[in-house]
């Protein structure tokens, strides 16, 4: 899958502004379609109101903004943290007064969509940056709100990009949204084929997403145990955290309070637990 290559700069560099900043000078972007993802277009070719709240997160070189824009959708919002690319996108779409295009970080954004459109952002991601991609997807979603795109569904040797598998993904995103849909895609672009789960996931509006900063926790065996006894909490539905460790996604019918959770893991001293904030 040579269209994957990605890390040409530097793999050692960390994955941040500077580092996709650098991708870009360097038009060494072999992620790039070139074109709009056959999935996506299919996909926005169903949604009938042209005046939905749009995200695209992680935007690229944004195929997929000038199609929605083509079909006539009049509130269309693209945010990446490369100012290389971001400068040529307003150069692009400057007399286009639908779309609004956002320099900075993903997890600083605020607003609230209708639609958030998936396309290689969450591989792009650090997998230790996963649980926090859940819980800032569900925070700019409205209430029926709905994330829609592509995942991997496939594991590679380094990254960016990085993979997963369908059932990784169901574990994540669980009890957090609703799965109206996360199969293999029919119609991806023939180096993809077969690699690709198409995604349609509807924001559940009836629970409460809290991400929090852990601290103490070395092991897997560790990171298990935080997980059943946070689990046996009541109105807890899921629990995961990231594979450093250092981050715990916690969805649950109402919000737990901070010392109810310290209390679940008061077995040992070592570990402590901090609510981020939006």
């Amino acid at each position: 899958m040579s269209d994957l290559k990605c890390c040409v700069v530097s793999c050692d560099r960390p994955i941040d502004a500077a580092y996709w900043d650098a991708q870009y000078e360097a038009k060494t972007t072999g992620w790039d379609l070139g074109q709009v993802s056959p999935p996506i277009q299919a996909y926005v070719d169903t949604i009938a109101n042209k005046n939905s709240r749009i995200l695209i997160p992680g935007c690229g070189n944004s195929y997929e903004a000038h199609y929605i824009l083509e079909q006539g959708f009049t509130n269309i919002t693209v945010i990446d943290i490369a100012p290389t690319l971001v400068t040529v996108l307003k150069e692009k779409f400057k007399n286009n007064t639908n779309i609004q295009i956002v320099l900075g970080d993903f997890f600083d954004h605020q607003g609230k969509y209708d639609f958030i459109i998936e396309q290689t952002f969450f591989c792009a991601l650090p997998p230790t940056m996963r649980q926090k991609y859940v819980w800032k997807m569900h925070q700019l979603l409205s209430d029926d709100g709905i994330l829609a795109g592509l995942l991997f569904n496939r594991t590679f040797e380094s990254g960016p990009p990085f993979g997963g598998s369908k059932e990784e993904y169901e574990m994540l995103f669980k009890d957090t949204f609703d799965f109206l849909k996360i199969d293999v895609s029919k119609n991806s672009i023939a180096p993809r084929a077969n690699s690709e789960l198409f995604i349609e996931l509807k924001k559940n509006s009836l629970i409460s997403v809290s991400l929090y900063e852990l601290e103490g926790i070395m092991c897997s065996g560790c990171m298990e145990t935080i997980t059943e006894k946070t689990l046996a909490i009541e109105g807890v539905l899921n629990v995961s955290i990231s594979n450093n460790f250092a981050e715990v996604l916690i969805v649950s019918k109402n919000e737990i309070t901070l010392k109810t959770l310290e209390q679940a893991i008061a077995h040992e001293e070592k570990y402590k637990i901090k609510k981020i904030n939006t």
